[in-house]
């Protein structure tokens, strides 16, 4: 048998099929640490910006009435997500060719100065037209880049981690997400009660999209002590590279779609599911409360922020959960969860309390919790190491832009077009109908190797136990 360290520093001798990757603390902790930091700078602008809505219409359009300038900021907000899937094909190719911490590092430094330029944009009445064509353009770059950063760092994360903890590590990730996103709620919402809306909208607002300058730097720092995921390094000298002068692994986009067409349409339907309901909460629910409930700005982000950042740190709980009884348990009781209570949360969200609307807003962001803590280590499973990053690249990415990025602009316009606010819960339940039969036909993939991948395990103990059950399976087959 042949074992691999990822310990950054140890030699990793060419492997044969006994290899088992052990996987080192120190390196572990670095990989988390360097893919969580990637997502909370991502969400972090998503955050700052979802809750800056109303705040930003008069500043991009202040000849608009207010309707049109929230649709115009929930378009623009969409539009970032109709260019991520080709980010995530061109970064998830880049990322099975080159490496996964090459193309992590790129996709980082795109999303920190994109969210940074857009501090920096002259409003309306300095530059007129040129303002909102401006932010759209830099909220486009930022989906871009972003199409290939959650998905990189998915398929990192779950390559770098043990197999029996695989769900535990990859939660963070999006916890990570929706720290990000309460990080820019609530700096947002700071300002609002510090220092009044007048005060935002005459420059205020600038300042949570330049402090991404200072959080980028820290965060690719962070990011560049990342090692190459084992699994990688092991598909690479599997192929040779580095010998007969090359230098990267060839990869065919369309034959890998082709071949993997199976595992992206259940990424697609998963993703559909989860992310309506999670940009729903995180994206759309301050604007849901402010237009259609009528709270004001800070009372909207006040009733939001708090169950935000308990819903990221349960994350990882999740995911431990997963790693115990098993992905497919908890993806059931999250798109049942979303079924039968979508319509009782929205209506209590709807009765003028405000208790009612913390119990509403809990009922619907209990089940995201429990779809993104176990999503996150579900998906890499569905492909093998070769091709993982591109089919998850497409496959997830296609999914946000349909379904995730533009839930907030679809349920604002269900709500406008029906006149029924109940339309919102309508919407969750389609999706989450089409969540659970995706999950009645998931294999379930806790505790396993990912698909043509050898094990990941924590000790030299579990690994000769792995190969002493080899051993045993060959020489029964023998006899």
């Amino acid at each position: 048998m042949t074992t691999q360290s990822t310990d950054s520093g140890a030699q990793q001798p060419r492997l044969d099929t006994g290899t088992v990757n052990v996987i080192r603390k120190p390196e572990l902790r670095r990989a988390v640490r360097g893919t969580f930091v990637g997502n909370v700078m991502e969400w972090y602008d998503v955050g700052a910006f979802g809750y800056l809505i109303v705040t930003l219409g008069p500043i991009f359009l202040p000849d608009a009435d207010p309707s049109t300038q929230v649709i115009f900021l929930l378009g623009t907000f969409a539009a970032t997500y109709v260019f991520r899937p080709l980010g995530g094909l061109f970064f998830g190719w880049l990322g099975d060719r080159i490496g996964r911490k090459r193309v992590l590092f790129l996709t980082l430094t795109l999303v920190a100065a994109a969210t940074f330029l857009i501090g920096l944009l002259p409003d309306y009445g300095m530059i007129g037209l040129a303002a909102p064509l401006l932010l759209v353009l830099l909220k486009v770059l930022q989906g871009f880049s972003a199409g290939g950063e959650f998905t990189g760092a998915l398929t990192y994360i779950a390559e770098s981690a043990p197999d029996r903890k695989r769900g535990f590590y990859a939660a963070f990730l999006d916890g990570g997400s929706y720290l990000g996103f309460a990080l820019g709620a609530v700096l947002v919402t700071a300002l609002q009660v510090g220092f009044g809306q007048e005060a935002l909208e005459a420059g205020l607002w600038r300042v949570p999209f330049l402090l991404a300058g200072p959080l980028g730097v820290i965060a690719i720092y962070i990011r560049l002590k990342l090692a190459e995921s084992p699994q990688f390094t092991a598909e690479l000298a599997a192929a040779g590279v580095g010998e007969a002068g090359r230098e990267h692994l060839r990869v065919r986009p369309l034959q890998v779609l082709l071949e993997n067409w199976r595992g992206i349409v259940m990424v697609i339907v998963l993703v559909a599911a989860a992310n309506s309901a999670g940009y729903a909460f995180t994206s759309y629910m301050p604007t849901y409360l402010a237009t259609v409930e009528e709270y004001d700005a800070v009372q909207s982000n006040l009733l939001t922020v708090p169950l935000l950042l308990l819903m990221a740190c349960s994350m990882p709980f999740v995911g431990m959960l997963s790693d115990r009884v098993g992905r497919r348990p908890v993806l059931f009781i999250a798109s049942a969860w979303v079924i039968l209570l979508s319509i009782p949360a929205f209506l209590l969200i709807g009765n003028g309390s405000t208790l009612g609307v913390l119990l509403g807003l809990a009922l619907v962001g209990a089940p995201v919790a429990l779809y993104m803590g176990t999503l996150a280590s579900t998906y890499p499973a569905l492909f093998p190491t070769r091709s993982r990053s591109t089919s998850l690249g497409v496959a997830y990415n296609i999914s946000i832009a349909v379904f995730g990025g533009t839930a907030p602009l679809v349920i604002d316009s269900l709500i406008r077009w029906s006149g029924d606010d109940l339309a919102a819960a309508y919407y969750l339940i389609g999706m989450s109908v089409a969540g659970l039969l995706a999950v009645w036909f998931l294999a379930e993939s806790a505790r396993k190797p990912l698909r043509g991948s050898e094990p990941n395990v924590e000790t030299e103990l579990e690994a000769h136990q792995i190969h002493k059950g080899r051993l045993a399976v060959q020489r029964s087959s023998r006899a």
